[in-house]
């Protein structure tokens, strides 16, 4: 092995998580430690108390796997230098190097603009700060290093061990999750998984047909966890809370306004909250909207005053990925029922968002949450995923999710609209949205 050992962590879900040298040097930078202070689940802890665990912590467990990935690839001689594992395990280390104040609602925040996204800026800081000059110092180059990170590698399996249905991000996040929210729904057989992966001749990740059932039930895992603990209405309430005060008060406090990555660097959840519950008052003229109002969401999100849902609607994946008649025309039908599904969410949107915006422009504090997410998780480069690569010995075939019936029960996206609004004014729109619940 080229590198070696020189300490452990010790860890809930992976016991003792061993570092390398270089692994230290990098966990032991501001810029790393700072992801201590960014939690995993922006407001999953209003609901479920222990899902306090941080950034940092997955970044370390996805390091881990990405380890034995690397251990069994290279030893069903996949690989050819064990160098490969070490560049594995710091992709994976830094993979959410970038993550803003409450992760994904930061990226919310900023979209209108496209001033952050936590890949963008995760590919600067390994580049071009004290991150990259580790790296590029212990021999690696940290251009390659970002590359395996945010799925920009040429050899694709790489790319794959990060991100994807077959990933270690996955691997982890989901018996994490699970582990700190208390629920049981993302217990996962990783061990099996990743002993039994394989790559194609095409560079693609694989596994042996052996540990099929194994990855049919990180899926389904994966489902559950969505249904129960990241899209859980009350969950998503304090998220609205905390995404909407960030947006009503963003031009006031220059919260994605980063003149250097300096800036960037020192923003984290509770220094951001303190700022969004603190703030002077100031009419925002661009949305017409009271900056109280983001004020006032940030103190209730703080003490746990929950905005209540008044009205939701799911679109489930079996409902876009209806076969009607016969074997002839299931493409068709397939493609006819996809188009009808998105066009009824998408029209669902539209006359909602009216609606909503009408009342917000009437000083009501009334909020739409649109929340869209692949039950199967996309391929590096956002592409979506229907089959396996499945690999036997010398076979190697792509079986597609149809021929698995549980996964092609929940293959396709979960849209979910829901809208929320405070305990006093929850009546009112409850006999406003009515006639929509039909």
């Amino acid at each position: 092995m080229n590198f070696k050992f020189v300490g452990e962590i010790t860890d809930p879900i992976h016991k003792n998580i061993k570092y390398t040298s270089i692994e230290k040097e990098l966990i032991d930078t501001f810029i790393f430690q700072r992801l201590r202070r960014i939690r995993q689940l922006a407001g999953a802890h209003l609901v479920y108390p222990g899902a306090l665990h941080s950034r940092f912590e997955h970044s370390l467990g996805s390091m881990f796997l990405a380890g034995l990935s690397g251990q069994t690839l290279y030893s069903k001689d996949y690989l050819t230098d064990m160098d490969i594992i070490q560049k594995l395990r710091i992709a994976a280390l830094l993979h959410d190097i970038g993550h803003g104040p409450f992760s994904h609602l930061f990226e919310e925040v900023s979209k209108d603009g496209d001033r952050f996204s936590h890949e963008s800026f995760g590919q600067k800081i390994i580049t071009s700060t004290i991150i990259s000059d580790i790296i590029e110092k212990n021999g690696y180059d940290s251009k390659e290093i970002a590359s395996i990170s945010f799925g920009k590698h040429k050899m694709n399996f790489l790319n794959e061990i990060i991100s994807g249905g077959l990933s270690v991000d996955l691997m982890d996040y989901l018996p994490r999750d699970s582990y700190f929210s208390g629920t049981e729904y993302g217990k996962i057989d990783y061990h099996r998984i990743i002993n039994s992966m394989e790559v194609s001749s095409k560079n693609n990740l694989g596994i042996n047909k052996s540990s099929l059932y194994s990855y049919e039930s990180m899926l389904i895992s994966r489902y559950q966890m969505f249904k129960a603990v990241y899209f859980h209405k009350s969950v998503r309430s304090g998220e609205v809370m905390l995404l909407h005060s960030m947006k009503i008060q963003n031009e006031n406090l220059s919260l994605t306004n980063f003149k250097s990555l300096e800036d960037f660097f020192v923003l984290h959840d509770e220094l951001v909250l303190e700022r969004l519950s603190t703030s002077l008052s100031n009419p925002s003229p661009d949305n017409g909207i009271d900056n109280n109002v983001g004020i006032k969401l940030a103190k209730d999100y703080q003490n746990r005053n929950l905005l209540k849902c008044v009205y939701e609607f799911f679109l489930l994946s079996s409902q876009r990925n209806k076969n009607k008649i016969s074997a002839a025309t299931q493409e068709l039908d397939q493609e006819k029922s996809n188009v009808n599904g998105l066009e009824l969410f998408d029209e669902k949107i539209k006359e909602l968002t009216k609606i909503v915006e009408e009342y917000r422009q009437s000083g009501y504090p009334v909020f739409l949450d649109v929340s869209r997410a692949p039950s199967i998780p996309l391929a590096p480069k956002k592409r979506e995923v229907t089959s396996i690569m499945i690999i036997d010995k010398k076979l190697e075939y792509e079986k597609s999710f149809d021929q698995i019936p549980l996964i092609n029960a929940i293959s396709g996206y979960l849209d979910m609209i829901r809208i929320y609004t405070t305990r006093e004014n929850r009546k009112f729109f409850e006999s406003v949205f009515e006639g929509h619940f039909n």
